[in-house]
């Protein structure tokens, strides 16, 4: 039996699918772009002290955007389970995100955050910054690479 072809829906030229995908991303990359740059904003010289009350809402913001957009179901009805479980992993590394920004605001009250420096408030934001780093990349590389070979097939 062959598999069915459910990009049959055109909108413009571009299937709904392919749309929704492409919106989902953008709203990915600008929850990941807003988490980059409350990352750097304690560390740049001079904001210091205003830096760390703004950049945990900015930090915050992203998290939640880059997570909500991996919330979306993006994953046509002909996909298989792999690619649906990668694309799944995908909201895990936006949960690190948002556990990284609960640590923030958390730690940012118990050492009142001015007199201990932003490595002490941050340690546990870093760490889960990096593990949903580190899961996005290994997913986003494994579902081309899947994708990719679904299509060859």
């Amino acid at each position: 039996m062959g598999k069915k072809n459910y990009s049959a829906q055109y909108v413009g030229g571009t299937t709904k699918l392919e749309e929704r995908r492409k919106y989902v991303e953008i709203a990915a990359s600008v929850g990941l772009l807003l988490v980059l740059a409350a990352m750097m904003a304690p560390f740049v010289a001079g904001l210091l002290k205003h830096s760390m009350m703004w950049a945990k809402w900015v930090y915050a913001a992203g998290a939640l955007v880059y997570t909500c957009a991996r919330v979306v179901n993006v994953n046509a009805p002909g996909d298989s389970l792999r690619l649906r479980r990668l694309r799944r992993l995908e909201f895990w590394a936006g949960m690190c995100f948002i556990i990284g920004g609960a640590f923030w605001f958390y730690k940012l009250q118990y050492y009142d955050g001015f007199l201990a420096g932003p490595l002490a408030v941050m340690r546990q934001t870093v760490a889960f910054t990096m593990a949903g780093a580190v899961i996005q990349i290994v997913a986003s590389c494994m579902i081309a690479y899947q994708m990719k070979k679904e299509k060859d097939d």
